[in-house]
């Protein structure tokens, strides 16, 4: 078997970092050099005896050069960006291949809606996208062949294992202690660019395309597109955006970079012992202030006394009776009101609520047409914005099953024939 690992990949593309897609004004054509290598027929390679040809990886490596925009490439970027498109295209080969062993098939309309969707991020239509592509000589089928394969395998793989992956309540409760000592502590927004390189060698490699793509970043690229394209991080699906993070999530060799920088910008290359880092820190906040949360259920009547209310209170133990009581009673409403920060129930009302005992209501007070209680389900002394459990398992989740696909793909990128022609 002749193959190349994912690295390879990451690192030819890095070399040359694709601005915003499509966006370009010079042509493909006028883009390429004289020499023709971007117009060679015949088969550059071969994936399970399925075949890759010139023209493919052409118009591929076409889409990519209109990413420079007005830029000339030199011929060393040329070469680059042409690797990327063969390592793309050997990659959905074998995506596709996989989804045929289910019979999977992706409508014409999931590839339409794909394509308006990459072409939304430049202010594009995908009737506009697809003009674009055939003025500079690109076949728009590539671009719909490269969406029908990462639709294939994002169906594929949560097909697999979306229902077999469980986040368990400890895995959130561990998520959320987590969440809470970072709030303790300066925290930086952060995205990045990891380039896998294991060894000395193609750490130098590494380290030189992450200068280059610094300077492209610098000169206004988007970072979040590189990430897409380039990284090697599970952060590139989500653009390298790793959320607010401490110094303390992070590895060491990082750390001096983010606490010696300015402001916000873009900080690299950092060299790791497993690669090299290109970091875009876009904003600090510090420590936040504590406050407390509650949990209350306001249960209201419209009557103007307040004797059917008393009565409810009177058959109601817990929070758990609040709107049983309400559903069997005539004038009585009861609303959840959940993780609540108790400043916002103004002065009058967080006297009331940090007076109650839990499980109990308020005093009566009254509210538009009528009178009302709150019964007090949860106060949390102390307690941080956090995200919803339910928001933190599908984060998990979602983090879990990109790190499966990546492994799926080395899989099957080492179990594969693939001959490079």
């Amino acid at each position: 078997m002749n193959w190349r690992p994912l690295m390879v990949r990451k690192l030819v593309a890095a070399a040359v970092f694709l601005a915003l897609p499509f966006a370009g004004t010079a042509s493909a054509q006028d883009a390429a050099p004289s020499d023709g290598s971007l117009t060679l027929e015949g088969v550059a390679a071969v994936v399970n005896d399925q075949p890759i040809s010139f023209t493919d990886v052409r118009d591929r490596a076409r889409m990519l050069l209109l990413s420079l925009g007005g830029q000339q490439p030199t011929q060393e970027q040329v070469q680059q960006i042409t690797g990327q498109a063969l390592e793309q295209l050997i990659d959905e080969h074998l995506q596709l291949d996989k989804a045929a062993e289910f019979d999977l098939e992706i409508s014409k309309d999931e590839i339409d809606g794909a394509v308006e969707g990459m072409a939304a991020q430049s202010g594009l239509t995908g009737s506009d996208l697809k003009s674009q592509l055939l003025a500079a000589g690109i076949d728009p089928s590539s671009l719909e062949e490269q969406m029908r394969a990462e639709i294939a395998w994002n169906r594929v793989m949560s097909g697999l294992y979306g229902s077999r992956i469980r986040i368990s309540d400890n895995q959130v409760d561990d998520q959320i202690e987590q969440l809470r000592a970072a709030a303790k502590k300066t925290q930086y927004r952060i995205s990045e660019i990891f380039l896998f390189a294991p060894d000395p060698e193609t750490r130098v490699q590494a380290e030189e395309a992450a200068r280059s793509i610094l300077e492209q970043l610098k000169a206004g690229a988007d970072f979040r597109v590189a990430a897409q394209r380039l990284s090697s991080a599970p952060t590139a699906a989500t653009g390298g955006d790793m959320g607010w993070v401490s110094t303390s999530d992070l590895s060491p060799e990082l750390v001096p970079a983010i606490e010696e920088a300015d402001g916000p910008g873009v900080l690299g290359p950092i060299v790791v012992d497993n690669g090299v880092y290109i970091l875009f820190i876009q904003n600090k906040r510090e420590p936040a202030e504590a406050t407390t949360k509650v949990d209350l259920i306001r249960l209201i009547t419209q009557d103007s006394t307040d004797e059917n209310l008393k009565a409810a209170m009177e058959r109601i133990q817990s929070c758990d009776d609040v709107q049983s009581v309400a559903n069997t009673t005539q004038g009585l409403r009861a609303q959840p009101l959940e993780d609540i920060n108790i400043e916002e129930l103004g002065p009058e009302g967080k006297s009331m609520v940090e007076s109650a005992e839990i499980g109990k209501p308020t005093d009566i007070f009254a509210v538009s047409g009528g009178l009302g209680t709150m019964y007090v389900c949860r106060r949390e002394e102390g307690a941080e914005a956090l995200p919803s459990r339910d928001d933190l398992k599908s984060s998990l989740k979602g983090r879990e099953l990109n790190m499966i696909s990546e492994r799926e793909l080395r899989n099957l990128r080492r179990d594969a024939t693939i001959i490079y022609r």
